[in-house]
């Protein structure tokens, strides 16, 4: 991994095509919720495919908890949307057959020249893009669990969100004034966090 890709640091803000063939970008893709982003080998390896599976309950609490969860493999369009589809996948999988963040971030698996693949690692994002952890998955055990994932979002949201303890005196004095800026959608209508949905 490059050497200036450590917590606290800017994630680059890649634009690739997603499983549909979409151009997306990632700060466009995160809004301004907390992110997981997966960089995969891709849909040939099974340990990637096993990685994606166990975060299929976790997507569901990721939904409901205001978390995004990205993808990117080094797959075509087309693989990239076999390999969400036979995963059972509904998060958003961008496709990089030309290696830029490959390249970019210096993560080339150099050990399988076949594939050519990323060496996996998985990048908890705070918002705007700024790095909170870093794993490096080469060995399947070295890649985050569902829990490792739960408690790093637990506090990139503790960190984030204004509104995470509202039993905080001073919180319920700003809702009685009407700061609701402070709450959740933080000054945004309902219907304007709908449009943000992915």
């Amino acid at each position: 991994m490059r050497s200036d890709i450590v917590p606290g640091a800017v994630f680059p803000d890649y634009e690739l095509s997603d499983h549909a063939g979409k151009r997306r970008k990632l700060s466009d893709l995160q809004g301004w919720q907390p992110m997981v982003l997966v960089l995969s080998r891709g849909s040939f390896c099974p340990k990637d495919r096993r990685q994606a599976e166990g975060l299929l309950q976790l997507h569901r609490e990721m939904e409901v908890a205001y978390c995004r969860l990205v993808t990117i493999s080094t797959d075509t369009i087309a693989e990239t949307h076999e390999f969400r589809s036979g995963v059972g996948a509904h998060w958003p999988f961008l496709s990089d057959p030309r290696r830029t963040v490959q390249k970019d971030l210096d993560i080339a698996e150099y050990t399988d020249p076949v594939h050519n693949p990323m060496i996996p690692h998985v990048i908890v994002l705070e918002p705007r893009l700024v790095v909170y952890k870093i794993y490096n998955g080469y060995w399947f055990f070295g890649r985050p669990t569902v829990e490792d994932l739960r408690q790093d979002l637990r506090a990139v949201c503790k960190k984030c969100m204004p509104d995470w303890d509202i039993t905080q005196p001073e919180l319920r004095s700003a809702w009685q004034q009407g700061h609701k800026e402070l709450f959740f959608p933080y000054g945004k209508t309902f219907s304007e966090t709908l449009g943000e949905e992915i």
